[in-house]
């Protein structure tokens, strides 16, 4: 499966900034379900964090998914991967 990747940072309540990809199917073109995806992720962190916005989440690349992720995306329709300060 192919994937779209979003790179995506955003500013913790404590001035830490987060580093963290949005996975989704290479299908998905709707840029607001793919912010929804990353809101829906921030809003699993026990800290507080500025919104997503299209300012801070943009298109990378595209790229052949791991097993992990295909799981996560058949499970919820996206996966996430951590680069920094996400927890």
């Amino acid at each position: 499966m192919k994937v779209s990747v979003w790179d995506t940072y955003v500013k913790r309540d404590d001035g830490k900034l987060m580093h963290f990809d949005i996975l989704v199917p290479n299908s998905l073109q709707d840029e607001q379900t793919i912010l929804n995806y990353g809101t829906s992720y921030l809003k699993s962190k026990a800290f507080k964090t500025e919104s997503i916005s299209s300012k801070i989440c943009n298109f990378c690349h595209i790229e052949q998914a791991t097993d992990a992720v295909i799981k996560d995306i058949q499970s919820k329709g996206f996966s996430i991967i951590e680069m920094e300060n996400c927890n």
